[in-house]
């Protein structure tokens, strides 16, 4: 479907589906990906700065124990799900969560929306992405800053990075120093008030886009196995992210499928002694 057919079907359907489903720790907007790479390129680059965010698994999990990342979660204009793992749990639970990998979504702005001589702006990444992403999408203007080690713990270096942002008007600022570190630039953007465009808190996105990691093959993106190849691929970064930390998901499930037969009772019981009154 293209992105306008699937625009009209969105604008017919819109009034009976919500805005939100709010699925394990987090309330995943309700569009798929053309729409949100359309919502992307035809927001106005001159209103005040927003950002999106593309949970995965590893973030929801880490939702439940580091207080930071829901606050600056509730914050994003638009949240969109990274995982087809989550894609296929929600699937089981009977929610249409649609997938929008961020790296899928940085790669079609760069392919579709973003044009030559327009100016981008890059929060992370090294100096030979940054040139192999250049190099690859023939592009004039790329403002690069490169913030510190342990940007989290260094609220002087956020700002310095807001402070760049402000100074480096963009449509596109792409955010890439990990999570909650790019949220919290993110914040910091929005707080100073004088920020524009849309941030992008979208990791090692540009890492795969300028040749530094490579993606998995289409066919483990399908089958849900691009984990596994990330693993294979950086071992002693990943383990405990995809062994230890990732099967945590579990947990979550099994509690949110208990809070929402909860509520689904109390709904029949209210509904019951409505009709009695």
């Amino acid at each position: 479907m293209s992105i306008h057919a699937s625009a009209e079907h969105f604008v017919e359907e819109r009034r009976s589906r919500p805005r939100h489903i709010w699925f394990l720790n987090s309330a995943f907007d309700n569009i798929d990906f053309p729409l949100a790479i359309q919502r992307l390129a035809e927001r106005d680059p001159m209103k005040p700065f927003a950002f999106v965010v593309t949970p995965n698994v590893d973030h929801l999990v880490r939702l439940r124990k580091d207080g930071i990342l829901a606050p600056l979660y509730a914050q994003a204009w638009l949240t969109v799900c990274d995982s087809r793992v989550l894609e296929l749990i929600a699937g089981l639970s009977g929610e249409d969560v649609a997938v929008t990998p961020g790296s899928d979504l940085t790669e079609a702005l760069f392919d579709n929306v973003i044009t030559q001589h327009e100016p981008v702006t890059v929060i992370g990444c090294s100096e030979d992405v940054i040139e192999a992403v250049k190099a690859r999408y023939g592009l004039h203007d790329v403002r690069w800053h490169q913030p510190p080690m342990g940007l989290r713990t260094n609220p002087e270096a956020i700002a310095d990075c807001a402070a760049f942002v402000a100074a480096n008007p963009s449509r596109f600022v792409f955010l890439c120093v990990g999570s909650p570190q790019q949220e919290m630039i993110a914040e910091a953007c929005q707080e100073r008030g004088d920020c524009t465009g849309i941030g992008l808190c979208v990791g090692a996105s540009l890492d795969f886009l300028g040749g530094k990691a490579q993606r998995a093959p289409k066919w483990m993106q399908q089958t849900r196995l691009e984990w596994l190849h990330r693993l294979a691929q950086e071992p002693q970064r990943m383990w405990k992210r995809y062994l230890v930390d990732g099967p945590k998901v579990a947990f979550l499930w099994w509690e949110w499928r208990k809070a929402r037969a909860k509520l689904r009772a109390f709904e029949k019981q209210l509904a019951a002694a409505n009709f009695r009154i």
